[in-house]
């Protein structure tokens, strides 16, 4: 008898009523996108392969140009600071009286040298007299009236204006001319 005292005691789960009416399941307002039907595909591994080795090489060729370009322009400021000098030479040799003189010739080897520096390094100067005004390449200082030369043309350069490597280093400083100048009308 003990053995059936402990089946009676012996806990059974109850089933649940079933309910009267049937639950509906719960509808969601999301929409169906969110909800994933299938499960992802493998990625596709030669695909991702390709485009990080070709991301790779892009990386790659971006840094050698970039290192090639730091390499160019590294001498950008110590050009740029030499420029006044050649600029003093310059205008030393072209006030000079006797270009006969030892002096003089030795100013002009100077000259020379700067000249040759620069263009070793990449620098050529900006020709702007007689060129129509260029805002990329020019600065204007002033604007005069001239019958010889046209409007909107560098009638004089103040400063000479230098590219590395094709790109602008220093503006010409230039006057530029305004046209004709307008005759005085008699009252």
């Amino acid at each position: 008898m003990a053995k059936k005292e402990k089946e009676d005691t012996a806990e059974v789960p109850e089933k649940p009523e079933p309910s009267e009416t049937p639950e509906e399941p719960e509808i969601s307002e999301k929409p169906d996108s969110a909800e994933p039907a299938e499960k992802p595909a493998e990625p596709d591994w030669k695909d991702q392969y390709a485009r990080t080795l070709a991301d790779f090489d892009n990386y790659r060729k971006r840094v050698a140009r970039d290192r090639e370009e730091l390499a160019q322009f590294a001498a950008k400021d110590i050009l740029k600071d030499l420029l006044p000098t050649v600029d003093n030479l310059a205008l030393a040799l072209e006030k000079a009286e006797n270009k006969d003189d030892p002096f003089v010739q030795g100013v002009k080897l100077a000259y020379d040298g700067f000249l040759k520096a620069l263009a070793d390094h990449g620098a050529t100067p900006i020709d702007s007299k007689g060129e129509p005004f260029d805002a990329n390449y020019h600065e204007a200082l002033a604007q005069l009236p001239s019958a010889d030369v046209a409007e909107g043309v560098v009638m004089n350069e103040v400063k000479r204006g230098w590219l590395l490597h094709g790109k602008l280093l220093r503006a010409a400083q230039v006057v530029v001319s305004s046209g004709a100048p307008a005759e005085p009308t008699e009252a």
